[in-house]
């Protein structure tokens, strides 16, 4: 699950927040059988679910069930009907004798709702979130829509059941709709029947998952076939999208067989089907029929600045981590969403290279610390919480891919891929929690990493490093010095790189719980860098001063990462030609991009800029020109420019410039259409900014 989150206005004190522990459950659901008929005109629909189970306990009489937003009718068994009762969020259902343990007890509910509108923030969710079965009325982006979001705890405002990821059970969804839409569900479509002016759907996935993760779409939706391959792989989206749909899914295909070979495990489902709906900003992973924010679609101009197969790998890779392994608790999200979010990073690593992985997992990276620096810390398996979506946060996702690379990196590579797979398929269809992946890395590799998931899961915080060096020429050694500014310290190897006229060595230390460290590595000669994390795996801050020389030797000569760093580094100090140099010439655009932030330059050389190859080093340009009050340039490149984003720049930059000249341009561009709306934006920010209403 993934969507867009935003950071609170204030410091949150998590640990008064009350403690969560696992619900207990007396019964096993098996299987769910759905049947739904639905009126979009009204907003109301019509269902029954025949819940099979087994009893977890002798004299099993009362069956509690998950149960909001609708009206329960009636309860039956094969013989005739039962009693119940209907609480707010419960439904008790007396069963016609007791059942003994692991007797197949089965009942059928009928229930219906009418106009059909839960309120997420009851809920703890964001507002707009459409939680539960919602209906969506014909708009100018979208038709006429049916759609579900059982994510964290929407199925119970659907259909009667155990809402709980602890408890897996197979299914078949029916429903019945409109002459005119197609229905999409988990697993395989068993038939299609017609009736009139209506048509039924009947799905059935086979392998057991947990109710968050059950879905149902409806609308007039056309289906975009993947034929590259045995799996079956559909994109279903909007008439008007099936044009730009490949643009934006096409590489699904590749992307399942990439985690297939990453993780070792084949895909687990019958089929993948992606679904657009509306308002809704990023993806939910149902089991095979992952829904996604229509956003997602766009043109190709949009693609450089949008692309989605990130979030097509994320969502992808929960089909094994949420969906074939799924977290007991939401305590345990992490198992779920740090994993799909470091496939993010595994992707893009493969498919874009070393250097854009790299910068996928720094920005993971910097995502959580500005989480932790103006929110809060906490562990990142943590059991308060008020809602369950309050663990959806940067700690889960970013930080416990960061965590993840962290945990390869001291496994080793083979070892940690060796453990997942193993780990994948000692719990196919199963609940997991961190103590399961524990055991699985002992039994695959034997090794015991306790203290690790101790210091990097289960505690709150991470290292904050003041690091200096020194030559001893005497003793022909580097001398380097960490300080741990935080509290706990933290224990753990980092490599250090030290390069000399000679070439690179790479040495591992170990840096114990302690609050100053000293270390001696020998050198021939005096070096011209010492890189503190070479690799750039440790999850940090850290302070390390160094002489403007060095810095300029490792603007040209480091990896990606660290070239970014003394870019950032040399703002202001003067060594503008090493700045401009690596702004024209960087071999990665990051690179040049952070060289132009820090230069000091005139208007010609920022205007030469803007025209860089890639969109995100001409933004940083026109960035840099809004102070310079180059209007009549800044309105030449917003004509001639292919990025959304940079055209963004470029108005808000002209609204800096106080000309205005250029207010019938702002107004042209304000009625422009465009990604997330940011033309309109920014041209109304910058009319404001030049006074005008």
């Amino acid at each position: 699950m993934i969507w867009l989150y935003f950071l609170l206005a204030a410091t949150v004190s998590v640990d008064s927040r009350p403690r969560q522990i696992e619900r207990s459950r007396d019964y096993d659901v098996e299987h769910y059988r759905i049947e739904l008929r639905l009126d979009e005109k009204t907003h109301s629909f019509h269902g029954q679910a025949r819940i099979t189970l087994k009893p977890l306990k002798d004299g099993f009489a009362l069956c509690e069930l998950d149960a909001e937003t609708f009206t329960v009718l009636e309860v039956k068994d094969a013989q005739g009907a039962l009693r119940f009762e209907q609480k707010p969020g419960q439904l008790a259902v007396h069963l016609r004798r007791p059942y003994q343990y692991r007797e197949q007890v089965s009942f059928t509910v009928s229930y219906e709702a009418r106009n059909v509108n839960v309120d997420p923030e009851k809920y703890g969710m964001q507002k707009g979130y459409d939680l539960g079965l919602s209906f969506k009325d014909e708009a100018p982006g979208h038709p006429p829509l049916i759609n579900t979001l059982s994510f964290p705890e929407g199925a119970r405002h659907w259909f009667p059941s155990n809402d709980q990821p602890n408890d897996k059970a197979t299914a078949d969804i029916i429903a019945t709709v409109r002459d005119g839409f197609e229905v999409i569900s988990n697993g395989l479509l068993v038939d299609t029947t017609r009736s009139g002016n209506t048509r039924t759907f009947h799905w059935s996935q086979r392998e057991p998952h947990s109710t968050y993760l059950f879905a149902l779409v409806a609308g007039p939706y056309v289906r975009v076939p993947d034929t590259g391959g045995v799996l079956p792989i559909n994109y279903w989206v909007y008439p008007k999208d099936v044009k730009d749909a490949v643009r934006s899914f096409g590489r699904t295909r590749e992307i399942l067989q990439f985690f297939e070979r990453e993780y070792g495990v084949p895909f687990p489902w019958a089929k993948y089907d992606q679904i657009t709906i509306p308002r809704f900003g990023g993806g939910a992973e149902s089991t095979s029929a992952t829904v996604i924010g229509d956003g997602t679609i766009h043109d190709e101009k949009a693609d450089k600045d949008y692309p989605s197969h990130w979030l097509v790998a994320h969502e992808a890779a929960h089909q094994w981590w949420g969906d074939l392994v799924t977290c007991r608790t939401w305590s345990e999200t992490w198992l779920n969403e740090s994993f799909a979010t470091y496939g993010e990073y595994l992707y893009s690593k493969h498919s874009l290279g070393e250097d854009e992985g790299a910068l996928n997992l720094a920005l993971k990276r910097n995502r959580y610390l500005e989480e932790a620096r103006t929110n809060y810390r906490r562990p990142i398996a943590f059991d308060r919480w008020e809602t369950p979506n309050q663990n959806f946060d940067r700690h889960t996702y970013e930080k416990g891919a960061a965590v993840l690379h962290m945990l390869r990196w001291v496994m080793g590579d083979a070892d940690f891929q060796r453990a997942i797979s193993h780990f994948l398929k000692k719990h196919s269809f199963q609940s997991v929690d961190t103590h399961d992946l524990l055991i699985a890395i002992r039994e695959s590799t034997g090794q015991v990493r306790d203290a690790f998931f101790d210091q990097w899961i289960r505690q709150a915080g991470h290292p904050v490093f003041e690091v200096r060096w020194e030559w001893l020429e005497a003793e022909r050694a580097v001398q380097l010095t960490v300080i741990q500014k935080q509290t706990p310290y933290f224990e753990t190897p980092v490599d250090i790189g030290v390069t000399t006229a000679a070439g690179k060595k790479v040495e591992r230390l170990q840096i114990g719980k302690r609050q100053q460290a000293v270390f001696r590595i020998a050198s021939d000669s005096r070096p011209r860098m010492v890189r503190f994390d070479e690799g750039n795996r440790l999850l940090m801050e850290f302070e390390f001063p160094k002489s403007t020389e060095e810095l300029v030797y490792q603007l040209e000569h480091d990896d990606a990462m660290g070239r970014m760093w003394a870019a950032s580094q040399l703002k202001g100090r003067g060594a503008e030609a090493a700045l401009q140099k690596s702004a024209r010439g960087d071999t990665f655009w990051a690179v040049r991009r952070e060289a132009v932030q820090a230069a000091d330059a005139d208007a010609g050389f920022f205007s030469e800029r803007a025209k860089d190859l890639r969109p995100e080093v001409r933004a940083a340009a026109i960035r840099r020109l809004a102070s310079y009050r180059e209007c009549a340039f800044l309105a030449e490149r917003f004509r001639a420019e292919t990025s959304y984003v940079v055209q963004a720049e470029a108005l808000r930059a002209i609204g800096g410039c106080g000309d205005r000249g250029q207010i019938p341009l702002l107004r042209e561009a304000a009625a422009m259409v465009s990604p997330r709306d940011g033309l309109r934006r920014a041209a109304e920010g910058a009319l404001i900014a030049l006074g005008e209403k």
